[in-house]
């Protein structure tokens, strides 16, 4: 698993080398399919922040790792089914996928059921892709401004999955631009092909899978 390892600091280093000014960038690990024994040697690198797709297999794989290791802070980056927001609020603290009105309400009221204050991100849909979540951006500010004032959740930034048509750096500039105008601090953007071009727009969160765990079967 030294692989994992140098992988993970090829990473650090390649972020460290960039033009980027902003000291503030998290790597979110994706781990989704990946057993414990990929996940073991960067928790006990000291790294913490670790992310999945799935509730289900997320609540399998983590419970036990987060009792034990308490500083381990798990982001769910897929696409959160309402069914599934209570399971949520009990094991994550970062949601990345917030990107409906029924799935704010629902979490705001787990969040109060719970006594527990999670992280989220509004997802935007900057491509306008059909088959995309994500809130339109000129209805962003409504949305931000309904989820803060009316239901208090703790939204820290804007996520983005940009269309896969060659133009990342347009689309993470829009979303950039869209963060700043809310005043958002945190930004989560860019994945293992284009962590490198969303950090030129000040991404803080960057969320990464096959570039440090390998190829997913």
């Amino acid at each position: 698993m030294n692989t994992i390892i140098d992988r993970f600091n090829k990473i650090k280093s390649n972020i460290n080398n960039s033009n980027n000014t902003n000291k503030n960038v998290n790597i979110v690990a994706v781990s989704k399919s990946f057993s414990h024994d990929y996940i073991r040697p960067l928790i006990d690198l000291g790294h913490n922040h670790f992310g999945e797709n799935k509730v289900q297999e997320a609540e399998e794989k983590w419970k036990n790792i987060k009792n034990n290791n308490k500083n381990v802070k798990l982001h769910m980056v897929g696409k959160l089914q309402t069914n599934k927001a209570k399971k949520a609020i009990k094991l994550f603290d970062y949601i990345h996928s917030l990107d409906n009105k029924k799935l704010a309400d629902i979490l705001s009221k787990s969040e109060k059921e719970n006594n527990k204050k999670l992280s989220y991100f509004i997802q935007i849909n900057v491509g306008n892709e059909k088959q995309k979540s994500g809130i339109q951006t000129d209805q962003a500010s409504d949305f931000y401004k309904y989820c803060t004032n009316e239901l208090s959740l703790n939204i820290i930034g804007l996520m983005a999955i940009p269309p896969n048509d060659g133009n990342e750096e347009k689309y993470f500039k829009s979303l950039y631009e869209l963060n700043n105008s809310l005043g958002l601090k945190e930004l989560s953007m860019g994945m293992s092909s284009d962590y490198l071009k969303a950090l030129k727009f000040n991404s803080t969160f960057l969320r990464i899978g096959s570039a440090i765990f390998g190829a997913r079967n």
